[in-house]
This record gives C-alpha cells, sequence and structure tokens, in this order.
C-alpha cells in the first residue's frame, strides 16, 4: 500500500478498469484495422488502425477515450463502407423516418 501512495504523491495514478479495458478494445480495433489496410493496400485504413493503437497513451480521461475511439471507429466503418455505402444507409434510414411521420 506503501508504493500506491507514494505514486500518487509523485502526480501519477493508476488506471481505472473501464479505462483498461477502452484501451485494450480500441487496440484490438486498431490492430485489425491495421492489419486489413495492409492486407488490402489501402494507407488511409492502415494509419486508422496505428491511431486506433496509440492514442489511448495520449488521452487520460475514459469519457473521451471513448468518444474519440468511436469517432475512429466510425472513419474506419466509413473508410471500409465507402461513401457510396454510407449514402445507402442513409437513404434508408431517412426512408424509414418518412414512413412514421407520413400523414395517415
Amino acid at each position: 500500500m506503501d508504493e500506491r501512495k507514494a505514486i500518487e504523491s509523485l502526480g501519477f495514478s493508476l488506471p481505472s478498469p473501464p479505462y483498461l479495458i477502452g484501451m485494450f478494445l480500441f487496440g484490438v480495433i486498431g490492430f485489425a484495422a491495421y492489419r486489413y489496410g495492409k492486407t488490402t493496400s489501402r494507407p488511409a485504413l492502415l494509419w486508422l488502425g496505428v491511431v486506433l493503437m496509440l492514442y489511448p497513451y495520449v488521452v487520460s480521461e475514459t469519457w473521451l477515450l471513448y468518444v474519440v475511439g468511436c469517432a475512429l471507429c466510425g472513419c474506419f466503418t466509413g473508410c471500409v463502407t465507402g461513401i457510396r455505402g454510407m449514402d445507402k444507409q442513409a437513404g434508408e434510414a431517412l426512408r424509414l423516418l418518412a414512413f412514421f411521420f407520413e400523414p395517415i
């Protein structure tokens, strides 16, 4: 217990379990994106994977870790499906909303 107090007195703190889980989760997703980008010769996906693996070392807040991670995973999904795929999904969502708000 004295070691923990000594670390905290220096201004350092141990990460929380949710932070560690997020770090592991986004690291694995980043590794998968890196491998996918490398095998398909798509440098944008390769570098997106590198960023997903390394950004948890820069971010110190747990909520910010998840916000940035989800945004980067959204970019990864957009790069994989392409703009056409995203437009198709958005169009289907708009048609569904229009169906619910149509007058009877």
